[in-house]
């Protein structure tokens, strides 16, 4: 009996998160659409979660495309189809590899940095100051990054897809003997727009279920350093499974038969 009181209150912890996280997001999205609006704020949120992010995404995508043309060869070499590296790089990293790593990235660069300094703030009652200015700190805090990340991230899976597709190609041409132009014209004839504006979306959805986690559990933090590093934690773990199961349903919602 104490081991299932123990999983019942677990999935009531569970559920209860689910419920905060959910009633957070909407209030998140009226506040987006609602006066005033911080420029300032979001202006530093687009470069904290874009520009800076340029090289982890970079050196991520180009290594992975680089190694998925490997895979790809070695495992085409069993059954003579060699010939398909170009295609299925670019399908692999445009449609899975592209946005599903970008979106990891960000949780582990953007989210826990958001998580930190937000719970930071809660702990040397910051946030106190700002309802005291009467500033809310859902207009000041979450909405700049929600939506800085919701605009920028989709820009950073574009560049990252184009990156990786990129790293196929040197891989391809000096490594495995494949002619530059057949290859580039391979990609360019088997990409379809739906391919890339699918990318895109989920580079949409990723962005704001990272930032908005970050945003979420540093509001929500407990006191002291210990309540910021699990908020940390927290966020960057809800925020890679959110990404992960928001990945599976949005794939099966753009290329279910």
């Amino acid at each position: 009996m104490t081991f299932l009181a123990a999983l019942g209150r677990a999935l009531l912890t569970l559920l209860s998160q689910i419920g905060r996280a959910t009633i957070f997001a909407f209030e998140t999205l009226s506040h987006m659409v609602r006066p005033p609006f911080y420029v300032k704020e979001f202006g530093h949120a687009v470069l904290t979660i874009g520009y800076f992010s340029l090289p982890v995404v970079g050196l991520t995508a180009v290594f992975t495309g680089g190694a998925l043309a490997l895979q790809i060869y070695s495992g085409g070499a069993r059954f003579s189809a060699e010939a398909v590296v170009p295609q299925i790089v670019a399908i692999g990293m445009v449609r899975e590899l592209g946005p599903v790593l970008v979106g990891l990235m960000i949780a582990a660069r953007v989210t826990s940095s958001i998580a930190a300094e937000i719970a930071t703030m809660k702990v040397t009652e910051q946030i106190d100051a700002l309802v005291t200015l009467s500033t809310h700190p859902a207009k000041y805090l979450t909405v700049p990054r929600v939506l800085a990340a919701l605009i920028v991230v989709p820009a950073l899976v574009g560049i990252g897809d184009i990156i990786g597709i990129l790293g196929g190609f040197v891989v391809g041409t000096e490594q495995l003997g494949f002619n530059p132009g057949t290859y580039l014209k391979n990609t360019a004839d088997f990409l379809e727009a739906a391919d890339i504006w699918s990318s895109l979306a989920k580079g949409a959805v990723f962005g704001f279920l990272a930032a908005l986690m970050g945003c979420y559990f540093g509001m929500n933090s407990g006191r002291g350093a210990q309540g910021v590093g699990r908020a940390t934690k927290s966020s960057v773990e809800a925020a890679a499974v959110l990404i992960l199961a928001a990945n599976f349903l949005l794939t099966a919602l753009f290329f279910s038969a």
